[in-house]
C-alpha cells in the first residue's frame, strides 16, 4: 500500500508583501511538498478581507477573520460588525481568528485586549465557528477567558505553554498547533509538549512568513515548510510523516470542516511500518475505556465498517506486497477472532507472501466458539497480544462488561497460558485506566509466563 503525506498548513499569512514576487511559485512549492490546503488567517480588517479574497480565488485556500491583540486599541463597534459580515460572506471562511492576548509586547493595553478578545469569542459562539487563539505570555488569562465565555472549539496556535497547559486546553475541547519552532535545537520544551500530547489533538502550521524552521532559519517562511515541522513531530512521536499528516489533516477536518481526509481506508490501515486489518466492529466485551463508543477514529483513520469485508475485499485492501511493511496485525475496532475462519484464510495467504502475522485479541475466542481454537492458529500467527486489563475477575467484569461474568476473566488467563503452546510470542497487555493496579497486572502476566505491555489510556496504535 503506497502512502503519501497530505498536509494542511493551518495558519499562514500569505497576503503579506513578502510573497508578492513569487506568490504562484510559492503555492506550487507548497503543493509539491504535499500541502493540500492552507488556512489564511487575518489579523485586522484589511488582512481579513485579503484572506477571504484569496480563499475565493484559490480552491486550496481557506480563510479566518479576526483582530490580533496588537490592534485591540483601534477596535470599534463597527469593527465587530465588519468581522461578522466577513465571516458570513463566504463558505471558505472557517474560523474567527487570529484573536487573543499578547502580554509580551503589550502593544495594546491589557484590559482592552481582554475586552476585544471576549467580544470576538462571543461572536464566534453566536456564529457557531471555532476560534484561532493567539497566546503570548498570557496563558492563564487566555484559558480563563475561553472557559468563562463558554468556548469549546478552537486551536491555540503556535502553542507556547507546557504539557500541563496543553492537557487543560484539550480538556476544554481545544487543539494545539505546532509550528516550525519544533525544529529549533534549543526548543526541547515544545518537543516535550508534543511527546506528552495525543496526536489526535494537534495541528501543524507555519505562521509564515514568521518562525522559519531549520534549515531555513533567517529566510522567509512559507507553507511548503510545514512539512519540516511535521517531519520533526513524527520523529518526536515515533511515527511516520504519513501518520502525522493523516492525523493532523483529519484534525483540521474535524475542527474547521476542511474536508481532505480520505475515509475510504477502513479495512487495511497503516501505522508506522505495520499494516492493520480491521475485519469486524463486533466484540464480546463492552469495555468502559474503549474509544469506539465515542469515535471510530484511530490515528486519523475512520474504522466504522459499512459491512464486514469478505476475503476478497480484505486482500484487495492489502494490495501488492510492500517491503516497508514489517508485520500485518489483525486489529481494528472489534475482536478479530470472532471471524476466525477469515483470519485463518487471510493469514495463510499473507504468510505465503512472507509477512509476519500478529493478532490483538480480547482472549475470549474459546468461549465464543465453544472450543479451543489456538491449535488452529499454529504456524499462521507469529505473535498474539491479549488484553488482560485487570488483575482479578471483579475488576475485569467492572471494566470490560464481559457477557461471560467471572468465567470471562478466567478464560482470558487460560487463553494466555495455553497460547504459548501454539504461538511463538504471547504478550499480555493492560490499559492504564485510572484506578487499575498496573503492577498487579504485570505480576499476573509474569505468573502466566508471558511478556507484559502497558498501553496508555486513550492512546491507540
Amino acid at each position: 500500500m503506497s502512502q503519501h503525506a497530505v498536509l494542511v498548513d493551518s495558519h499562514a499569512h500569505i497576503y503579506y508583501r513578502d510573497f508578492d514576487g513569487d506568490f504562484e511559485e510559492m503555492l506550487q512549492r507548497a503543493a509539491d511538498a504535499g500541502v493540500a490546503a492552507i488556512l489564511v488567517v487575518g489579523t485586522d480588517l484589511e488582512s481579513s478581507r485579503q484572506s477571504v479574497d484569496l480563499a475565493e480565488k484559490y480552491p486550496q485556500l481557506y480563510a479566518a477573520v479576526g483582530i490580533h491583540p496588537h490592534d485591540a486599541r483601534q477596535v470599534t463597534e463597527e469593527c465587530y460588525q465588519s468581522i461578522r459580515e466577513l465571516a458570513l460572506s463566504s463558505s471558505k471562511v472557517v474560523a474567527i481568528g487570529e484573536i487573543g492576548l499578547d502580554f509580551y509586547r503589550d502593544r495594546s493595553p491589557r484590559d482592552i485586549q481582554e475586552t476585544v478578545f471576549r467580544c470576538l469569542l462571543r461572536l464566534a459562539n453566536e456564529l457557531d465557528m471555532p476560534v484561532i487563539v493567539h497566546d503570548r505570555d498570557a496563558h492563564q488569562q487566555v484559558l480563563d477567558c475561553l472557559r468563562q465565555e463558554g468556548m469549546r472549539r478552537g486551536v491555540l496556535h503556535c502553542f507556547s505553554g507546557d504539557a500541563a497547559m496543553a492537557a487543560e486546553a484539550i480538556g476544554m475541547g481545544f487543539y494545539i498547533s505546532i509550528p516550525g519552532t519544533i525544529t529549533y535545537p534549543g526548543n526541547e520544551a515544545l518537543r516535550e509538549v508534543v511527546r506528552a500530547t495525543s496526536m489526535d489533538r494537534m495541528l501543524v502550521e507555519t505562521d509564515c512568513p514568521y518562525l522559519t524552521p531549520v534549515p531555513h532559519r533567517g529566510k522567509r517562511n512559507e507553507p511548503a515548510h510545514v512539512r519540516l515541522a511535521a517531519e520533526r513531530m513524527a520523529e518526536v512521536k515515533g511515527l511516520t510523516l504519513t501518520d502525522v499528516s493523516r492525523i493532523t489533516t483529519k484534525n483540521v477536518r474535524d475542527l474547521f470542516g476542511i474536508r481532505l481526509w480520505d475515509q475510504s481506508v477502513k479495512i487495511a490501515y497503516r501505522i508506522r511500518n505495520s499494516l492493520y486489518l480491521n475485519i469486524t466492529n463486533r466484540c464480546s466485551n463492552h469495555c468502559s475505556f474503549c474509544a469506539k463508543f465515542e469515535d471510530f477514529t484511530v490515528k486519523g483513520y475512520n474504522l466504522l465498517l459499512d459491512g464486514e469485508p469478505s476475503f476478497e475485499e480484505v486482500m484487495s485492501a492489502v494490495g501488492q506486497p510492500d517491503p516497508e511493511i514489517d508485520e500485518v496485525v489483525f486489529c481494528g475496532y472489534g475482536e478479530p477472532l470472532i471471524r476466525l475462519d477469515l483470519v485463518k484464510r487471510v493469514a495463510t495467504e499473507l504468510k505465503q507472501r512472507g509477512y509476519r502475522i500478529r493478532i490483538n485479541s480480547d482472549g475470549q475466542a474459546n468461549l465464543v466458539h465453544g472450543r479451543d481454537i489456538l491449535p488452529e492458529l499454529a504456524g499462521l500467527v507469529d505473535c498474539i497480544s491479549i488484553s488482560l486489563n485487570a488483575p482479578d475477575a471483579e475488576t475485569y467484569c467492572t471494566l470490560c462488561s464481559t457477557p461471560f461474568g467471572d468465567a470471562g476473566f478466567m478464560a482470558v488467563c487460560d487463553f494466555i497460558r495455553e497460547a504459548q503452546r501454539h504461538i511463538p510470542l504471547v504478550v499480555a497487555s493492560a490499559v492504564t485506566v485510572p484506578g487499575v493496579d498496573i503492577q498487579a497486572c504485570r505480576s499476573l502476566a509474569e505468573s502466566l509466563g508471558v511478556q507484559f505491555r502497558v498501553r496508555e489510556y486513550a492512546e491507540v496504535g
